[in-house]
């Protein structure tokens, strides 16, 4: 069955909001973030808030814990946790409340898990500020919550540090944090966002079978259709702090009411791959046996090596893209980062318009690296806060000898190429959207006039509207100017859309490559096969509100 077609008339209420509006009262004219917004969630059920960024979404989440920034308050309505008023609490109240009867899973554990404190230690601090079991009690529940997230080794992890654990091991250890106390109601903002899908679909399968265990009732907060589709009894679609449409997921996806509800679903990536275009003759970028290989130190002993390239061969001519798929930890990253010598291979070529420039010095390397340019995927990092957009954009033209005021000119053009207007110059980075400032990322890159664009998650974390409007920019400015582009993503309906070839690593090691349409509609590989098989909602038509025909990829036909 394709939906949860789950019943909950008659359910306890495990939360409810009533006309909630949330105001800045320090603003002029006390402008309303959230405008009378009703939610209503029932033991055991799911409910997906859904919308763009700056819909909403998190400041809802965050009324419902009590963690409003002080700049924001509530100004009308209720919040009702089993038939208890949330707003009147204080806040030492709230916090006895908060992992008791109301937790939250957020989008990047690694900011939100105490760096220095041992995971095991950070799941029994939980029992320690909300119960008063011995030291032995919580130190077994701690484990036993563990194993129930289905960590590996429970022992080995229980001592270990949050840097020393995988993304998804992370995720888990912040799930485990959250259901340790078995609260009433589980939160989580986002937090399959950054994952890969196989990861991404094991938290999801997670979720659901601890829901099912524990019969919490679940608040899920995502900018994914595909993710709704997979796991909501409900969906209440939000747009510039109101509730839109609501409903049972099936009839909102067949028969959605509202505009914008459409709009987000139009937007979602398919699938199918886009049709093949003309292979080219003009090689730009040859890779080949490319390797990198980490570690095998050490000065007491020789450490371990990790082969995080193997042999990794292809060519790419002008005006195509190549993309680079596969979970965390395959290598993906790692060939981007060897073709744009951020890092240096350990053997192999890198033939950048018939030059190896795998083994230059910084010095002889210096003239090419303005054909290779990089989009990664926060701009807001890769971006100096402290400078203007202006400053940003014509720093590499200078440094390669191009006037300021001819630097200056093609900065404004870009601004317009790029749909940002041109005293957007003036601003700074924090003064923008995460779309926008990607969109200024990406016009920096292209500022340099690269034969390759290498870009590296470049919209993993946008909202699929946001999304869409950044792929059709890159493909126009690749038909325009006939840019090569290495697109690195573990998003398989992203890949379907811009690509024309298809490279699948895993644990370093090309495991497939071909044709993007040949790749991703009849793959060869089982890797390949699970990873297509791993994608939410894979087997529905956002664009057509209709179910897809149930194809398993997971055997070989």
């Amino acid at each position: 069955m394709l939906f949860k077609t789950r019943n909950f008339d008659g359910a306890p209420v495990a939360l409810q909001a009533r006309n909630l509006t949330v105001s800045l009262p320090e603003t002029p004219g006390n402008p309303q973030v959230l405008k009378g917004i009703d939610v209503t969630i029932r033991q055991g059920e799911t409910v997906c808030l859904v919308g763009e960024s700056g819909s909403g979404k998190s400041v809802t989440s965050l009324a419902i814990m009590g963690l409003l920034p002080q700049a924001l308050k509530v100004a009308t309505g209720s919040i009702t946790l089993q038939g208890q008023d949330l707003l009147p609490l204080s806040q030492a109240q709230m916090r006895q409340l908060r992992a008791a009867r109301v937790a939250m899973i957020f989008q990047e554990p690694m900011t939100a898990l105490n760096p220095v404190l041992r995971v095991g230690d950070q799941i029994m601090e939980v029992m320690e500020l909300h119960t008063d079991l011995p030291v032995a009690e919580r130190r077994a529940r701690a484990r036993a919550i563990m194993e129930q997230v289905h960590l590996p080794d429970v022992d080995r992890i229980f001592r270990s540090y949050p840097h020393q654990l995988s993304g998804g091991q992370r995720q888990r250890i912040m799930i485990a944090m959250a259901l340790v106390l078995e609260p009433v109601l589980l939160i989580a903002d986002e937090p399959t966002t950054a994952l890969d899908v196989t990861t991404q679909k094991q938290i999801l399968s997670l979720i659901d079978e601890l829901q099912q265990k524990h019969g919490t009732a679940v608040l899920f907060i995502t900018h994914d259709m595909g993710v709704v589709a997979e796991i909501a009894d409900t969906v209440y679609v939000m747009k510039h702090g109101e509730i839109v449409e609501h409903g049972p997921i099936e009839t909102l996806l067949r028969q959605p009411r509202a505009e914008y509800t459409r709009k987000l679903l139009s937007a979602v990536p398919s699938l199918s791959p886009r049709a093949a275009r003309a292979v080219a003759d003009n090689t730009v970028l040859r890779v080949e046996s490319l390797n990198k290989i980490y570690g095998g130190g050490g000065i007491l002993k020789k450490l371990p090596q990790a082969h995080a390239a193997k042999d990794v061969t292809f060519t790419l001519p002008r005006g195509r893209t190549l993309g680079i798929v596969g979970e965390s930890g395959s290598g993906k990253s790692t060939v981007a980062r060897c073709i744009m010598r951020l890092i240096d291979p350990t053997s192999g070529r890198i033939m950048l318009d018939g030059t190896d420039i795998a083994d230059l010095s910084r010095r002889a390397l210096r003239p090419h690296r303005q054909k290779l340019q990089v989009v990664f995927q926060d701009p807001m990092r890769s971006l100096n806060p402290r400078w203007t957009i202006a400053e940003s954009l014509i720093e590499g033209p200078l440094n390669y000898g191009t006037p300021r005021r001819e630097a200056l000119a093609e900065a404004a053009r870009l601004m317009g190429v790029v749909g940002l207007p041109q005293d957007a110059l003036a601003r700074y980075p924090h003064q923008f959207s995460g779309g926008q400032r990607q969109r200024i990322a990406i016009a920096r890159a292209v500022m340099m006039r690269p034969d390759v664009l290498v870009a590296d998650e470049a919209v993993s974390a946008l909202d699929v509207s946001v999304q869409a409007q950044v792929l059709d920019l890159l493909d126009q400015l690749q038909r325009d100017l006939g840019i090569a582009i290495v697109f690195i993503t573990h998003d398989l309906r992203v890949a379907a859309q811009i690509c024309d070839e298809v490279i699948v690593m895993q644990r370093g090691a090309v495991v497939e490559h071909g044709p993007a349409d040949r790749v991703l509609s009849t793959p060869a590989h089982s890797y390949t096969r699970a990873l297509i098989d791993a994608a939410p909602g894979r087997f529905w038509d956002f664009h057509n509100f209709r179910e897809l025909p149930k194809v398993n990829h997971a055997e070989p036909a």
